[in-house]
């Protein structure tokens, strides 16, 4: 019996498994839908359906830096547990090798790996591992040179928050200074012209409220905002914010000192912006004997 592509993505939509998977157990099974469903489960492929529904908010996050290129990659699990697993960090290292070469996150996980698409490959470790995982995201850096710096590093390469940062000049020592500031310190944007518009209108309207409870004259009122806003951009923007390792200099005074400029960096940090689920053992336990 011929296998079509909508064969294989009624089974893959069923049960999870890789597309090569699917279309294997096809071909086993000759076609038959239920007896498919039933191969891949002996051969333990169709655990990743029953999966999907978990919150995956832990994991890694691997850089990787080639020339002037490079790529931050986070791949998500359920447990930390998982993130010092040898077999799961190898193939977040093999993920973050083939992202140099895509641009975007959609892009890496249709990107072959091995003969099989980077999606696929994270979704058959789902089988093999037994916990729900996911390519959440990846960034892209590029720059005359490119420094990389991981914070509570798991494996080489790869933590809990990965920095790339972007220098025209070549300064490395320098560059792993500032990725170091940007991993303890978290800048909402390079400088105040990358910042988000919305971002500084929020705050401006927050200050001139508190302002206004002072009583003060609009006139005066106004004034106060222009020294405001210069603290907030002071607080938020990477070149404008008092240097880590030199308090006494901005990090844009730093590098000007250090004979490079700061192009651009990225920061990742694992999990982040993801509700994570607060599980109540109990209340679990409790539900489980009424079931």
């Amino acid at each position: 019996m011929a296998i079509t592509a909508a064969m294989v993505k009624e089974l893959r939509d069923s049960t999870g498994a890789g597309m090569m998977d699917a279309k294997k157990a096809l071909t086993e099974s000759d076609g038959d839908m239920e007896a498919a469903v039933d191969w891949l489960r002996t051969k333990g492929l169709a655990k990743a359906a029953k999966k999907s529904g978990r919150t995956a908010a832990e994991g890694l996050v691997a850089v990787k830096v080639e020339g002037g290129v490079g790529v931050a990659v986070e791949v998500n699990s359920e447990t930390d547990f998982v993130g010092k697993n040898a077999e799961f960090q190898a193939m977040v290292s093999d993920v973050a090798g083939v992202a140099i070469n895509a641009q975007n996150t959609e892009e890496l996980a249709a990107a072959d790996m091995g003969g099989k698409s980077v999606a696929d490959v994270i979704t058959a470790k789902v089988a093999t591992i037994g916990e729900n995982m996911s390519l959440r995201r990846m960034a892209r850096l590029e720059g005359t040179s490119v420094v990389s710096y991981v914070h509570n590093a798991a494996a080489d390469g790869m933590g809990k928050i990965g920095v790339l940062v972007a220098l025209s000049g070549d300064n490395e020592a320098f560059g792993k200074q500032v990725a170091m500031h940007v991993a303890a310190v978290n800048p909402a944007s390079l400088s105040e012209a990358d910042l988000d518009a919305s971002v500084v209108e929020k705050e401006k309207t927050v200050q001139m409220d508190i302002a206004r409870e002072s009583g003060k004259p609009e006139a005066v009122i106004e004034k106060m905002i222009v020294g405001r806003m210069k603290k907030f951009m002071a607080e938020v923007t990477l070149l404008n914010q008092a240097f880590v390792v030199n308090p006494d200099l901005t990090v844009e005074a730093a590098a000007k000192e250090a004979g490079v400029e700061i192009t651009g960096f990225v920061r990742l940090e694992v999990g982040e912006g993801i509700e994570k689920k607060e599980e109540n053992f109990a209340e679990e336990v409790a539900a489980t004997l009424k079931g």
